[in-house]
């Protein structure tokens, strides 16, 4: 990634939310990439001397993995702070980079946020510790995300590898076949609405995150970024293709207009009034804490493709772990990390329900084998591994992508309760973040 510009700096450092911290991106020192090599021998020498390693993470897996690396290296004291996640997460965390004090030795970022940071010099390149030998051990999409070129700005922490939940008790019920196309689901949500006037093929009210991965899956690749030169457009043959079947599901009133995780959302999950739900393989836990009362009611399938025998996936959601540039206890630190996220720290949260970013995870027996209660003892982690495969790994997410995703509901938002399309919304979705990129001293292009 190219170096920033002054102007970039300061202009995202002004956003609360967004602020990238000029401190942490003046001298070339403060980059925290490093051109010598750290070697084992240190990362031990390291362990056996000991220290504290402060840990920003929302993640409820890794208080067992704290517990159990501190039970292996009884002189490092894991600091696990989880107070806060979301945007309140990046506000502080880049607050903290901006005034050069209270930076946490690791934090976890999510993927879509990550390039905000390492393009901003806020973010330790991690291949000098050894982070880039490990990238066979990762699927495509994760590794990717964490990775620029010869540069590792975090491990992958979990992946979100898209699978459609289906309610198979409503799916019987009206006699309808689980699509296997997006052209078969709009018919199934035509039937099932007939049948059933206050039931709804899904919900969807307008989210980005959910927006993006659907364009991913379609073939559409709506941001370029080479270092500060980023180029947005909404207007290629994948998004096309997403916008004229959606078009349709919108027009026809086809969705609950719910947004989720609501109380009407898991209303709606458990009732059967919604009765599909296409998102990351993650989801499984939120059923069975959600949505109790369903259980034996839901399983899992592929994602419907826009070609019929088609195989294309997308992600959506997951997150790394990353060493902060103003980070203290760099070898401490990192081997914290690779152990969460690339050792022993994987099975562990497996077991507490994290899904995996990891090949051997995803395709040992043991996980595949996996039988799932609440959905009637499916084997759903094969449907959740091969969708995994089935990712393209050359999405890109915008260096802004956080100010991008908090203008959703102004633009694109639009198409789901006005006249507006989904093709404008879009749109204009492109033209505004397009003019915020220049405004922030990106080169931005349509």
């Amino acid at each position: 990634m190219r170096r920033t510009t002054g102007r970039l700096l300061r202009g995202l450092a002004a956003l609360s939310v967004l602020a990238l911290g000029a401190t942490a991106c003046g001298s070339s020192d403060d980059s925290g990439s490093s051109t010598k090599a750290v070697s084992s021998a240190d990362i031990q020498a390291a362990l056996k001397k000991g220290g504290t390693v402060t840990v920003w993470s929302w993640e409820p897996t890794l208080k067992t993995v704290a517990a159990d690396f501190q039970k292996k290296y009884p002189k490092v004291k894991i600091n696990l702070v989880s107070a806060r996640s979301g945007d309140k997460h990046y506000t502080a965390l880049s607050n903290a980079i901006s005034a050069g004090k209270g930076v946490p030795d690791v934090a976890q970022i999510e993927y879509f946020a990550l390039s905000q940071y390492s393009l901003t010099k806020g973010l330790s390149d991690l291949a000098p510790y050894g982070a880039s030998k490990l990238a066979s051990k990762y699927t495509a999409g994760p590794w990717n995300a964490v990775s620029d070129g010869a540069k590792v700005y975090g491990l992958p922490m979990d992946s979100g590898p898209m699978a459609m939940f289906y309610n198979k008790k409503v799916f019987d019920k009206y006699k309808i076949a689980v699509p296997t196309t997006w052209d078969e689901y709009l018919v199934a949500a035509r039937k099932l609405h007939k049948a059933d006037p206050k039931a709804y093929i899904a919900n969807d009210a307008g989210d980005a995150g959910f927006t993006t991965s659907m364009l991913w899956q379609a073939g559409s690749r709506p941001y370029k970024v080479d270092g500060t030169k980023v180029s947005v457009n909404f207007q290629d043959a994948g998004a096309k293709k997403y916008t004229e079947t959606w078009q349709k599901l919108i027009d026809e009133k086809l969705l609950a207009p719910i947004n989720g995780w609501t109380d009407d959302w898991y209303k709606g999950l458990g009732d059967g009034t919604i009765a599909t739900l296409t998102t990351g393989a993650w989801m499984p836990a939120n059923f069975v804490t959600g949505v109790p009362n369903a259980s034996g009611d839901w399983r899992a399938a592929a994602m419907p493709q826009w070609t019929k025998g088609g195989k294309a996936s997308a992600e959506n959601g997951g997150s790394s772990l990353t060493l902060p540039a103003l980070g203290k206890n760099k070898e401490l630190a990192y081997a914290f990390v690779e152990y969460a996220n690339s050792g022993a720290g994987v099975q562990t949260r497996i077991s507490e329900g994290a899904f995996p970013a990891t090949k051997a995870e995803l395709q040992s027996p043991s996980f595949q084998n996996t039988e799932f209660k609440y959905f009637g003892g499916q084997k759903a982690n094969q449907v959740f591994a091969q969708s995994a495969a089935d990712v393209a790994s050359d999405w890109s997410y915008l260096p802004f992508q956080q100010y991008a995703n908090s203008i959703f509901n102004d633009t694109v938002g639009k198409a789901y309760i006005s006249g507006t399309s989904l093709a404008d919304g879009l749109k204009a979705w492109q033209d505004a973040s397009v003019k915020y990129g220049n405004e922030q001293g990106f080169t931005v292009s349509k």
